[in-house]
């Protein structure tokens, strides 16, 4: 079997295992100025309705997978990157689920990006592996659908058996949103490719692509800090303490339901409506990534 036969056989049978999305799709919204930590164990607790945190995180991961963790650091160190200490909350509870710490990668484009954001490079045996996909590398064939057509990181294709999508709560100057779906980009050799026409439907193609949509199983978006205007960059005027996570498997239903809090604190900072407006979120649900239907969209703030 060949590169080309390997990958395409590979995605043919995660598609294969997808689990279809529930009836509702549901986020859950958790907002405190409490730890990080029990702010965490209180979103997963309710998105899973189970009694304690470790068992809601039985239902991620299980002994013996290797679990990626991706973050966003585009924006560097400061409030518009995920982190690290909200990362380093999700893996101690993996590790208490029994994912070894050896299997636990946290990953975004670039090693350099991740060092500006405050993580720490590791690839020390026995330890979480920390490192950019210039350190993993990409597929050398395109992986291809709709619109998009891109070389993965081999930290999806090869590495990960699950992923843990980390992203954060911003506008886009050009997408009109980056939070779920977007963060993705982060796993492709070429997301510059695919700024045109506000993301749309560039955003929603890449996330179809088999081994990203088949092996993401949970989006813990950071909202600890929000930015409603002068996004991907972080911008400390136009940011407020929302002191929040937003939990979903739906990464359509956590975008839709993102980008309503940006715009209602946009309305009550007295801006216009954002523009453009993220119209690729309407184009994932018509793939069928997920809903944008609010009355399909079980909203839990906890």
């Amino acid at each position: 079997m060949n590169r080309r036969d390997f990958i395409r056989s590979s995605c043919g049978a995660l598609v294969a295992t997808q689990t279809p999305p529930p009836a509702k799709s549901r986020v859950v919204v958790a907002r405190d100025k409490v730890a990080l930590a029990a702010l965490l164990d209180r979103a997963l607790q309710a998105f899973y309705n189970r009694d304690t945190a470790l068992e809601a995180w039985k239902q991620v991961a299980r002994p013996g997978e290797v679990i990626g963790i991706k973050v966003n650091c585009l924006a560097g160190r400061g409030s518009a990157s995920t982190s690290p200490a909200l990362v380093e909350a999700i893996s101690e509870r993996l590790r208490q689920a029994g994912v070894a710490a050896k299997d636990i990668v946290v990953f975004d484009r670039l090693s350099e990006d991740l060092e500006a954001a405050g993580f720490h490079i590791a690839d020390r045996s026995g330890r979480a592996r920390v490192a950019g996909n210039d350190a993993f590398g990409y597929e050398e064939d395109l992986a291809v659908y709709g619109s998009a057509g891109s070389l993965l990181s081999k930290a999806v294709t090869r590495v990960c058996d699950g992923i843990v999508n980390v992203p954060v709560l911003k506008d886009h100057s050009i997408a009109g949103v980056t939070i779920a779906l977007k963060n993705l980009f982060g796993a492709i050799h070429n997301p510059n490719k695919y700024h045109t026409s506000a993301g749309d439907p560039y955003i929603a193609d890449v996330y179809m692509l088999p081994p990203i949509r088949s092996k993401v199983r949970l989006a813990i978006c950071d909202a600890m800090t929000a930015q409603y205007e002068g996004g991907p960059s972080y911008m400390p005027q136009w940011s407020w303490p929302l002191n929040a996570l937003l939990v979903a498997r739906d990464p359509v239903a956590l975008d839709y339901t993102g980008w309503r809090i940006i715009e209602a604190k946009r309305a009550e900072m007295g801006l216009k409506p954002l523009d453009p407006r993220p119209s690729y979120i309407a184009t994932a649900a018509s793939r069928g990534i997920g809903t944008n239907d609010p009355r399909r969209i079980e909203r839990v703030e906890v």
